[in-house]
């Protein structure tokens, strides 16, 4: 049976891109996706067609009730579940912090931060084996954001993947005796339509001369590292990031 990785945010983008590559490398892929049906069913079909094995749930990962129905419909499909990627969030317009709103922060904490808190609890509990898992690895889409704090345009975004960070350190420690390694990955500018919700679609073309080696990524080269840190060739890594961001 092949082992079930449960990628939030997975219609589009690095998420979409890591589908991919990790049906490739043998997983059974749940894509979980809040509003593009379209995206993420044309992502389970280039994966079938490749051979691989995957479905779409629709879901808000900021309300606990849809989180654990994705999880019992992706083990319920596809079998136990051996992986997670929090890769799901949300970033709003650019704003001061003077201008930011109430709802904003809101909305911004629960997707971006307590979305990952369920996701990760649903896996642990499935995973570990205390409870009689199997073991698994987690693996967190932070950015770079959260060590710079990017002022001016979204302060909260970043303060969410501060919170990610922090959350990926305590529970890579709390579980790393159950079969559990749990990680992150730091995305610096990358071409995603994110960028577009934030009401600059060419911003990594406006910062790439910033970035020492002169250009934006790829989805695909972080998809590359997060299934890295998911295999067993990152078997005594834990508590981590990986930088993907051209030096910057």
């Amino acid at each position: 049976m092949a082992r079930t990785l449960i990628i939030t945010g997975g219609s589009r983008g690095i998420g979409a891109a890591t589908a991919k590559l990790a049906a490739r490398q043998g997983y059974a892929v749940c894509i979980a996706y809040r509003s593009d049906t379209t995206s993420a069913e044309e992502v389970v079909s280039a994966i079938k067609a490749a051979g691989g094995e995957a479905i779409a749930v629709k879901v808000d990962v900021a309300k606990e009730e849809d989180v654990i129905a994705l999880f019992d419909t992706a083990e319920r499909s596809l079998g136990p579940i051996a992986g997670l990627v929090n890769n799901a969030a949300i970033i709003a317009s650019h704003s001061r912090v003077e201008d930011i709103s109430h709802e904003r922060l809101q909305r911004m904490f629960a997707v971006n931060a307590i979305g990952p808190f369920l996701c990760s609890r649903e896996a642990v509990r499935r995973m570990s084996t205390r409870r009689g898992g199997a073991g698994g690895a987690i693996v967190n889409v932070s950015s770079s954001s959260a060590q710079m704090g990017s002022a001016n345009e979204y302060v909260d975004y970043a303060a969410t993947k501060g919170a990610l960070e922090t959350m990926t350190i305590g529970l890579a420690k709390e579980v790393a005796r159950e079969g559990i390694r749990v990680n992150g990955v730091r995305p610096g500018h990358i071409y995603t339509e994110m960028h577009a919700s934030g009401g600059e679609p060419g911003r990594v073309d406006r910062l790439k001369d910033t970035i020492p080696m002169g250009r934006g990524g790829q989805p695909e080269e972080v998809a590359e590292a997060i299934v890295w840190l998911l295999s067993d060739k990152a078997s005594f890594a834990t508590g981590g990031f990986l930088n993907v961001n051209g030096g910057k």
